[in-house]
């Protein structure tokens, strides 16, 4: 089939178009590559699959070259956006216009086909706000909720929408778009709300990526700044999870069309920022650094995805644990870029094998 991936020279998409590559689907990268990292992840992406890879260097605001790639697709996994809480506050017009224009352009380019597409779209956790109604104590280094069920299995999809920040706005925009298209015109479409993803060929920065962002600080013998106190919790998944999620909701989408699911670590890889700070140290052999800021704006204390019905409905594997993956990603980090730390490497090569 031919597949197309907007966003598919990114950190996700890439991963994502080298997975239904390697199925032997030939993938459509839709991509500006304005951000830092795509041009490696394409140049890998052709490397190791050569003609199954036709890149498309466009903008997803542009909506002829949309509508032209859109043509022959059998399925398409909407990934391209603007992706920094951060960004959108400096510049929330732009933030609008590729986060909800740029979806409307395609959902608007699938509904004219006249045949049915399936598509797959990418939204964040940050459709759910900054759950300031939960109560969450403070258990160690971690915020934890009050509430027993939610401290079991984490946020469900039944919680109300609540958007915050221009970045939060311009998704859950883009997100109730999806699910109507499939309600009204019959798009079979599936949207996939994401806690924080990480692995291999994230490229992070202190905007976005935080798991990777910290790994290259520490490796690189930098400081890293914690907004607010570093009790935050956040669910973080492998990549390679992630993935499996987005192709298996392709694979259903007849039975999860209209439909939105949470998908994240849960609470078994449920930990801290500053958690997983302190385990850096032990993996790298020293202590990193740590400096505070103020809390950003609609930060949550807390956020771990219940993915129940995410598992149930697209049968997912289970999910690498984050000390692992977090250890992968540490040695490809140092690899990737040439950092000479023979002793980090060791340590990296035992935690893993452990």
């Amino acid at each position: 089939m031919t597949i197309l991936v907007t966003g598919g020279a990114g950190f996700i998409g890439a991963n994502l178009a080298d997975r239904l590559a390697g199925d032997g689907h030939r993938v459509r990268v839709y991509d500006a590559l304005s951000r830092a990292g795509t041009e490696r992840n394409l140049d890998w992406l052709r490397d190791r699959h050569g003609d199954a890879i036709d890149f498309v260097h466009a903008d997803i605001r542009d909506a002829d070259r949309l509508a032209q790639a859109v043509t022959d697709a059998d399925a398409v996994f909407h990934l391209a956006a603007q992706v920094a809480v951060t960004t959108s506050m400096v510049d929330p017009r732009e933030d609008h216009e590729i986060n909800i224009g740029g979806t409307f352009n395609l959902l608007e380019a699938l509904r004219q086909q006249g045949r049915a597409v399936p598509l797959v779209f990418a939204s964040t956790n940050k459709v759910y706000g900054d759950l300031a109604d939960l109560d969450f104590r403070l258990d160690g280094d971690a915020y934890v909720p009050v509430d027993a069920q939610v401290r079991a299995h984490g946020i469900g999809e039944d919680r109300p929408l609540d958007f915050h920040t221009p970045y939060g706005v311009s998704k859950g925009a883009a997100d109730q778009y999806v699910l109507d298209y499939a309600r009204s015109f019959g798009l079979p479409a599936a949207v996939i709300r994401m806690s924080c993803i990480y692995g291999q060929r994230q490229m992070g920065t202190e905007d976005q990526g935080w798991v990777a962002h910290f790994l290259i600080r520490a490796l690189q013998g930098e400081p890293i700044t914690l907004y607010g106190d570093g009790h935050q919790v956040r669910d973080i998944l492998d990549v390679s999870n992630a993935v499996d999620a987005y192709v298996q909701a392709w694979r259903h989408i007849d039975a999860v069309k209209g439909r939105a699911f949470n998908l994240g670590g849960g609470p078994a890889n449920a930990i801290s920022l500053r958690q997983l700070i302190a385990h850096i140290g032990t993996l790298i052999g020293r202590e990193v650094e740590v400096s505070y800021a103020d809390w950003r704006a609609g930060d949550q204390r807390y956020f771990v995805a219940d993915t129940r019905a995410a598992e149930q409905a697209l049968g997912l594997a289970p999910k690498r644990a984050w000390q692992d993956g977090v250890a992968t990603l540490a040695r490809w980090l140092a690899a990737e870029r040439r950092l000479n730390l023979p002793v980090v490497e060791e340590a990296l090569l035992l935690r893993a094998a452990s």
